[in-house]
């Protein structure tokens, strides 16, 4: 199966800063993928895990830190992170200025929902009480990090 995504096809969720590549149904099961961007000194992701799906990060542009069980790093451009499931991860753009990430997930529950969720609280149109209640049906289980927090 081969699935090309043209970027003027590409669906962009503005207020998040995700553009939504290929999602489970296309790729016959195997991934979902998508693009962000993420400005400087505004949190991408809270800490959360995958029961199911691995997560892969690889920085097209600037700096990302992102939390991995306890350990914190930071990632630039080209470099690439694999976040395997069940480990408790967060990142954010790291730096002065954006930056700009390519996300796999593996073994993934369809998930363009979820951003498109997203989407809807990000411009205040959907409560947050809402994303949080699709744990289980898009595999995204919100945990607590004092490393995270403490950062």
């Amino acid at each position: 199966m081969t699935v090309l995504i043209r970027a003027a096809d590409a669906e962009v969720l503005s207020a998040s800063g995700v553009t939504l590549l290929a999602d489970v149904p296309e790729t016959g099961g195997h991934l979902t993928s998508h693009r962000s961007v993420f400005q400087a000194g505004k949190e991408g992701a809270p800490p959360h895990l995958h029961h199911e799906a691995a997560e892969l990060f690889f920085v097209l542009k600037g700096s990302l830190r992102v939390l991995v069980g306890e350990d914190l790093h930071t990632l630039h451009q080209g470099d690439f992170l694999l976040v395997p499931p069940n480990t408790p991860h967060a990142f954010e753009a790291a730096g002065d200025g954006p930056a700009e990430v390519l996300f796999v997930l593996t073994r993934a529950k369809p998930r363009f929902g979820y951003y498109r969720l997203l989407e809807g609280a990000y411009r205040g149109e959907t409560p947050w009480s809402a994303v949080a209640a699709t744990s289980d049906r898009y595999d995204n289980h919100y945990v607590e990090s004092p490393t995270w927090k403490d950062r």
